[in-house]
């Protein structure tokens, strides 16, 4: 607009009033939701917002949290968007307050990939989290699962966008809604008052903000107790409490982080004398998407994944319980494809959709200047991933435990796991049934372990087809033949090379790892010298057919007489090969308390975080860090329903 306010050409219609928003942000929405002070020492608040716009609204509401001494401890801001709009014109519309100012730069940092589905955006350290429902309001508020607060109800005028706010809109926030929700607008026409009328709000109007003459505010008093769609899941905690975790890898250390930050007291305890004794403790490895020409499940999970794992990854950095480019890197990955081209969904490639730019954000066709610094033939199938990099995973693990609220126990050997009837606590007993500890809650996160735990405990181990899967890499010191011959950068595909990361102690040499090794339900440890030579081989071959060169170069080391051990540990995989992140128990009452995060198999920096994240928030009845479909093939439920669709 001539007057710098932001305009929509596909609505024909203002993004905010032609006062610059703000005052509408602060006391018709903020405001009118009687916000600050409804949230006033509270565990969590959670507000849903029609039409995100520009992000005033969030700004504004980010902004108030910040200063209220007696904030939440964790906001949740869940906003619908169909259209979002590119980070240039994000950052062209940020507001003149330089409060305001500072947390929109801090937004488009993370406004990106923002594909159709559900996007979690973490600001403060994970306090406030930005969940974006990108796509159709109706239809993405009838997918997802969440229970809000506050409602505000904002979008583009009901004569340019009636489908925003039409009686089957109001269902669908209603649908939303718990006794005592407070909703607020600025639209005070007579057909979406009665609609909010219809689904059991309590609706008056109230002087409104110029240039509005009146405004609306609503408290959800339905005549009838309002009904939530079951999920098979507890009832969620009112206040956090007391938590043992059992395994203190990539799993364990992410639910403890996850529940830390909601406020539990957390024990880790495992048998090892220090954190990522297992899997986890791999030198190097890659969090990395999937793609597929489909966009299946794991295509979807993956970029939930990397985009939690990048948040963790800064958070820990700006904390400088990490350093970048010494600890993990985000400098992208190549895929090289050897069978068939590497197909990206379609909508991707096709110039003019929406998903083309963002779809592009996430992963593209790999450049001639990529193909060339790996040494690959011009007519290579390859892709570029740029959200995507290499970790060590130990460094990770023992980031994600320093905290006040997480205590570590080592050389705790768990034989048995039981629950006191009496006080409702989960008790960890030793080889002679002595309790070792005790708590409220127990995560367990042992890996294949875990299967073996509750079949001593006499917990329907039978259904929980967990399979142990031995990994072996070659991993050695740089020399400077070795240093000229690797890529720039990791290289993935039918096995995967992160070329150079530093060794544990500052002077050593920096190395490079190249695997790993599927060896299905072989767990022996350590491996014996004629299984290492044939994983030498194998992951040599690998390395032939990702980069020829490469492999070339590294012929004194694959081909020599007498070669060093390789690194190898046991993974865990699910049936399907996707992790296992819910209440152990069948149903919501059975085994309280009890709940399990394993099965990361070989996707445990891509997907571990994300996992985390998603057992606190249905431990708490949070809005879910993905989409409720996706979050639904990770649940424990899937056991369950399986055994009941084969029986």
């Amino acid at each position: 607009m001539p007057d710098g306010t932001p305009y929509s050409s596909r609505f024909q219609d203002r993004y905010r009033s032609e006062d610059g928003g703000l005052d509408q942000a602060t006391h018709v929405f903020l405001g009118g939701c009687g916000l600050p002070a409804a949230w006033a020492n509270t565990p969590q608040w959670r507000i849903l917002e029609t039409g995100f716009g520009f992000g005033l609204n969030f700004l504004v509401t980010w902004a108030a949290w910040k200063a209220d001494p007696q904030r939440t401890r964790l906001l949740h801001f869940v906003s619908v968007e169909a259209f979002p709009v590119s980070r240039e014109d994000l950052l062209q519309s940020l507001p003149a307050d330089d409060q305001l100012r500072a947390l929109g730069l801090q937004l488009a940092e993370q406004w990106w990939g923002l594909l159709p589905g559900v996007h979690r955006l973490s600001f403060e350290e994970g306090q406030v989290l930005l969940t974006l429902y990108i796509g159709p309001a109706q239809t993405m508020l009838r997918k997802q699962q969440l229970t809000a607060d506050s409602v505000y109800l904002d979008g583009f005028s009901p004569q340019l966008n009636p489908e925003l706010w039409d009686e089957d809109a109001m269902k669908n926030i209603a649908r939303h809604c718990r006794r005592g929700t407070q909703l607020a607008t600025w639209c005070v026409a007579g057909s979406v008052r009665q609609a909010l009328k219809t689904q059991g709000f309590d609706v008056k109007k109230v002087p409104g903000t110029p240039p509005k003459r009146h405004n609306l505010q609503a408290s959800y008093n339905p005549a009838w107790e309002p009904r939530h769609r079951a999920d098979g899941l507890p009832a969620p905690v009112k206040q956090p409490g007391h938590c043992l975790v059992l395994g203190a890898g990539l799993a364990g250390a992410a639910a403890a982080a996850s529940l830390a930050r909601r406020g539990w007291q957390v024990t880790v305890l495992d048998s090892a004398a220090q954190p990522a004794a297992g899997a986890s403790g791999l030198p190097a490895g890659l969090f990395c998407p999937h793609v597929s020409p489909d966009d299946s499940v794991l295509s979807r999970l993956s970029r939930s994944g990397v985009r939690t794992t990048l948040q963790t990854l800064q958070q820990l950095s700006a904390a400088q319980k990490l350093q970048t480019d010494e600890d993990w890197a985000h400098g992208g990955v190549l895929e090289h494809d050897l069978n068939e081209p590497a197909h990206l969904p379609p909508q991707w490639l096709k110039t003019g959709s929406a998903e083309h730019g963002w779809g592009l954000q996430w992963s593209k066709p790999a450049t001639a200047q990529h193909l060339q610094a790996a040494r690959l033939p011009d007519d290579s199938h390859a892709l570029w991933h740029a959200q995507a990099g290499w970790v060590r995973p130990a460094q990770l693990v023992r980031a994600l435990m320093q905290s006040t609220l997480i205590q570590w126990q080592g050389n705790t050997d768990a034989a048995r796991l039981q629950r006191d009837e009496v006080n409702g606590q989960w008790q960890v007993l030793n080889l002679q049934g002595q309790s070792i500890a005790q708590a409220d809650m127990l995560v367990l996160a042992l890996g294949p372990a875990s299967k073996t735990l509750l079949q001593a405990s006499g917990m329907n181990a039978g259904l929980w087809e967990l399979q142990a899967i031995r990994g072996q890499v070659s991993v050695a010191e740089h020399t400077a033949q070795t240093q000229a011959a690797m890529p720039p950068f990791p290289v993935n595909g039918h096995g995967n090379l992160v070329p150079d990361f530093p060794g544990d102690a500052p002077t050593s040499p920096h190395q490079w790892i190249m695997g790993s090794t599927f060896e299905r339900d072989v767990t022996e440890l350590p491996p014996s010298a004629a299984d290492q030579q044939a994983a030498h081989a194998g992951n040599g071959e690998k390395l032939a057919a990702l980069l020829p060169a490469c492999r070339q170069a590294l012929q004194s080391f694959f081909d020599a007489p007498q070669q060093p051990e390789t690194w190898a540990r046991v993974r865990c995989a699910a049936y399907d090969r996707l992790p296992l992140a819910g209440p152990a128990g069948e149903a919501a009452d059975d085994l309280p308390g009890l709940w399990v995060l394993t099965g990361l198999g070989s996707r445990g920096l891509t997907l571990s975080m994300l996992c985390g994240e998603l057992l606190a928030a249905r431990l708490h009845g949070e809005p879910l860090p993905l989409d409720a479909k996706l979050a639904q093939s990770l649940g424990t439920q899937r056991l369950w329903s399986r055994v009941t669709r084969d029986a």
